[in-house]
């Protein structure tokens, strides 16, 4: 039975719509009246300027002489890069200390809750600039910290080894559209399968086979002179803000996945373990693929935090959206409104389409009752 609202109820929502535009007429109205006093206009042209400032780290190229709008590409491309590692990185450290709350051995449980009550309670902002001070000590490009696979660490950053594309022009386009056209039919395979890791994995293959065909060498970073020459650079900055991001994270993803485990029935524990399994198939195989239904919906919430906090990279000078948009774009072109509205609507767009991932995501995990 359908239920209709009462007049009243009508009549009250159309007065509370009316008070809602009347507010947003007055905004608008006290703005445009600002504006006007201050000889002002609204506008985004102002993103064409030439921005004539240098950005220290960047994933497509760059030049003093682009404009403010280049300036936003490159920013909004910094910020996704460690919203995406910190997400990664923050949800398998917290599933591990997740897992070791629920140890059984005295120290391994008591380790974890340890970390997390640590990191719960201190500030996030002081974690970040902690570590990237930390970072800041080690020490100079001559005595760099050699790491496994060839990586060498310093107070400027992190030097990996950088993959080489050296194939011909026309050799990689016929490899990209083998992987394109190798796509749908990778999809198509396991089409089948309610397992969205199997059908994620079999998408991937393609574009890492065109990725690894057309690899031409493997550059390794090594000292020359006075500093490192070759590889790939991982500034400090980054490294701080990913660490931070991840950690502070991990704390709440752990609490989450130990709260989740716990609301599995034991009896589902208990079957499996009579039929001999071990701790480990019983953890994988039969209690984590039910807590995952439970742990989607408030792992939202944590990922939406995560892509939020990244602005907190303009306090180590990481090149993100704030620290280059809400810093040096407003300061330079004196455009308050514009430039928060850009950020406030990138922010609340990444954010959107990341819920509607992970709900898209719940609907394919959750449990269907008949």
């Amino acid at each position: 039975m359908v239920r209709r609202p009462s007049p009243r109820a009508v009549i009250g929502q159309w007065v509370l719509l009316a008070a809602l535009a009347a507010v947003a007429w007055f905004l608008v109205d006290m703005a445009a009246g600002n504006f006007a006093r201050r000889h002002m206009s609204f506008g985004f042209g102002f993103l064409g300027t030439p921005s004539n400032f240098d950005i220290p780290f960047h994933l497509i190229s760059w030049q003093d002489s682009d404009t403010y709008g280049r300036v936003l590409l490159v920013a909004l491309l910094n910020t996704l890069l460690v919203s995406a590692m910190a997400i990664v990185a923050s949800t398998l450290l917290g599933l591990l200390v997740g897992i070791m709350r629920l140890s059984s051995n005295w120290l391994v449980r008591n380790v974890a809750l340890a970390f997390i009550e640590a990191v719960r309670n201190t500030p996030q902002l002081v974690q970040i600039i902690f570590i990237y001070v930390a970072l800041v000590q080690l020490p100079a490009p001559r005595q760099s910290i050699a790491l496994a696979g060839g990586m060498l660490l310093n107070n400027r950053g992190l030097y990996m080894p950088a993959m080489i594309v050296g194939a011909h022009e026309a050799t990689l386009s016929w490899l990209a559209l083998a992987a394109l056209l190798a796509i749908p039919a990778a999809w198509y395979i396991p089409i089948r399968s309610r397992r969205i890791g199997i059908k994620a994995l079999a998408l991937a293959i393609p574009a890492i086979g065109f990725y690894a065909l057309s690899i031409d060498h493997v550059q390794w970073p090594a000292l020359k002179g006075f500093n490192i020459a070759g590889g790939v650079v991982v500034p400090p900055e980054l490294v701080a803000l990913w660490a931070g991001l991840s950690i502070y994270a991990a704390a709440f993803i752990a609490e989450i996945v130990r709260g989740s485990i716990e609301a599995v029935p034991k009896g589902q524990n208990e079957a499996a373990q009579s039929l001999g399994l071990g701790f480990s198939p019983r953890l994988f195989l039969i209690t984590l693929p039910q807590a995952l239904r439970i742990m989607v919906p408030p792992l939202t919430s944590q990922y939406l935090n995560v892509i939020k906090s990244s602005s907190l990279g303009a306090f180590v000078a990481y090149p993100e959206l704030v620290q280059m948009i809400l810093g040096t774009v407003m300061n330079q072109s004196d455009r308050e409104i514009e430039t928060v509205l850009i950020v406030g609507a990138i922010f609340l767009v990444i954010n959107l389409l990341t819920s509607a991932f992970m709900n898209w995501y719940n609907r394919h995990v959750m449990l269907v009752e008949r």
